[in-house]
């Protein structure tokens, strides 16, 4: 059954044959030219001249099921691993294109950070700012959506050679996403280069008929590597939904993000109404 899994997955995402591999939905469309790019790239935090995917079109999964109804994947790139294994290597220079599946009955306190590209102090104090696991539990009681899969997936979305996550990471996610039948997946990255790599993940997801939506603060880095559905909004790197411990926030941003999944009928990116907390502060007079 596993064998049967895999080649349906390989041959929707392209990568059974180098005639498939280049079809108008690749998931690096100009991967010769990138790759070429980056072998001249000389590294760095700051991504100076770093040559970043741009795809010009978007794979698209429809919506076949209603949120109420559906197993809702989550995918984060904060690195997050439990406490006592094996953590993500973040000086790699390539990166780490692994990922770890953690079962949504660990706690907050279980995990630690392999933090790279961006501050970890918000996810520390609150890992809803970044995999919002009690938050869309509470969605699944109140019945917005069917059910929270019974494991998320963490990766560490330091991955500067973007061929690793296009052939080994994107689809080994797509895999296991379709052999725990996710109906829909969300997508929260953590730093500038996470955008790329879940982007990247998230059109492996709908080659593999997984509808997708991936939350950005990088709306410049999003446009280049064209995940299929985006909601995008002015928030910053390792707090993506908002500041720790500002629940209503998170599920308002939440909420119409989950929603859009339903609403779009094209690839494409629409704006989060939602206004950064600060925003709201300011209007109540607090700050």
């Amino acid at each position: 059954m596993l064998n049967t899994i895999r080649e349906n997955i390989e041959r929707r995402l392209g990568i059974g044959s180098r005639e498939q591999a280049t079809r108008e939905t690749a998931l690096v469309e100009n991967s010769g030219t990138i790759a070429g790019r980056y072998r001249s790239w000389r590294g760095g935090e700051n991504l100076t001249n770093y040559p970043f995917v741009e795809n010009t079109n978007a794979p698209f999964a429809p919506m076949r099921r209603a949120l109420p109804m559906l197993n809702l994947a989550l995918i984060s790139s904060a690195g997050a691993y439990i406490d006592g294994t094996q953590a993500f290597d973040i000086e790699a220079r390539d990166g780490d294109a692994t990922f770890k599946e953690i079962p949504i009955e660990v706690e907050a306190e279980d995990l630690l950070y392999a933090a790279r590209g961006y501050d970890p102090t918000a996810v520390r104090a609150d890992r809803n700012v970044q995999i919002p696991v009690e938050r869309l539990l509470e969605y699944q009681e109140n019945a917005v959506i069917g059910k929270l899969n019974n494991v998320w997936w963490s990766l560490n979305g330091w991955i500067p050679n973007a061929r690793l996550v296009a052939e080994g990471l994107a689809p080994q996610i797509a895999e296991r996403a379709a052999r725990y039948e996710v109906q829909a997946a969300l997508l929260i990255p953590a730093s500038r280069l996470c955008h790329q790599t879940l982007g990247i993940v998230a059109r492996a997801l709908e080659k593999a008929n997984i509808p997708t939506m991936l939350i950005s603060v990088d709306r410049g880095i999003t446009d280049l590597v064209r995940p299929p559905r985006t909601a995008y909004y002015a928030g910053e790197f390792g707090r993506v939904l908002g500041e720790p411990n500002e629940k209503e926030y998170q599920l308002r941003l939440l909420d119409e993000a989950l929603r859009w999944i339903e609403t779009f009928d094209q690839p494409g990116a629409k704006r989060l109404s939602v206004k950064l907390g600060t925003e709201v502060q300011f209007e109540r007079g607090e700050k």
